[in-house]
């Protein structure tokens, strides 16, 4: 049976999605199952255990013709595809696809996603309902043991607390600010391990501490995160893989996204602890020293 699963990002969506892509391979494990993603999440899935398959989804405009045939020759030829990306663009690509069997929310679709509240819920449940729908009554706690990598480089110390200080630079409201980062460092008791991309290492020197921004690949941010005592961060991808590894967290939101629809969560379909402020600029550091585990 040829499968194909359809989910583009972003990072956080692509880890709390990890459930799901678990499901559908132990769903169905004799298939043929392909991913379709963008381009910097095929390395990271192509790891992984649930897939046979990775293909890169250039997004092609409308008025982008070979585009867009290229984009139905990847799509064709597939008993049943899990639209996990649910969006505009992924469902209008069931008619592309020539309509196979289909999970998700395209019009006319043979397995649709049935909740009118699917808006309104986690992405981790709506994920699940909709899995539900199609026929997968069971999801696991994913293996991620995959997801590893070389970190004997960078001279860590046994014990350590992870900072996640970044966020999209066009959103400043979601960032937690540096000199506030520095002071939570200093009441940790612990060592602190700074992460994020090479655009954010002037928050790290800031903050202080080892400085692995724009040094990880995906495998060795993961083997940073589960090594580490805890993980403090603002709503951003690497605070979601650090939830999905198992390591405590304390997620800070601004009232620019809703933890009810898209907290990072734990392998259990737990919590983490959040700490929310209509703007990080105002959150007291005094706050989320009080609620260290």
């Amino acid at each position: 049976m040829k499968i194909l699963v359809i989910k583009h990002g972003a990072f956080g969506d692509i880890v709390l999605a990890f459930p799901a892509f678990a499901a559908i391979r132990a769903a169905h494990p004799g298939g043929q199952i392909t991913l379709l993603t963008t381009k910097p999440y095929a390395g990271l899935l192509g790891k992984s255990p649930w897939f046979d398959r990775v293909e890169v989804d250039a997004k092609p405009e409308a008025w982008n013709l070979p585009g867009l045939l290229r984009l139905r020759r990847q799509l064709r030829g597939f008993d049943l595809v899990y639209d996990l990306q649910t969006s505009g663009r992924s469902s209008r690509y069931f008619a592309l696809a020539g309509r196979p069997e289909w999970s998700g929310i395209a019009p006319g679709c043979a397995l649709p996603h049935r909740d009118a509240n699917r808006g309104h819920v986690h992405t981790r449940e709506r994920l699940e309902d909709q899995l539900r729908d199609a026929g997968i009554a069971s999801v696991p706690v994913p293996d991620l043991s995959w997801l590893a990598g070389d970190i004997s480089g960078f001279a860590l110390p046994p014990d350590y607390a992870v900072l996640v200080p970044g966020a999209a630079p066009h959103r400043p409201e979601k960032r937690f600010p540096a000199e506030k980062f520095r002071e939570v460092a200093a009441g940790l008791g612990l060592p602190v391990v700074v992460v994020g991309t090479a655009g954010e290492r002037d928050l790290a020197r800031t903050i202080g501490g080892v400085d692995l921004t724009g040094r990880t690949d995906f495998f060795q941010l993961a083997s940073v995160l589960r090594g580490a005592k805890l993980a403090i961060g603002n709503d951003t991808g690497p605070m979601h893989l650090a939830a999905a590894l198992g390591t405590r967290c304390i997620s800070l939101f601004s009232a620019a996204s809703d933890p009810a629809l898209t907290a990072p969560r734990p392998p259990d379909g737990g919590w983490p602890t959040i700490l929310r402020a209509p703007n990080l600029q105002d959150l007291p550091v005094a706050q989320v020293l009080a609620a260290l585990p």
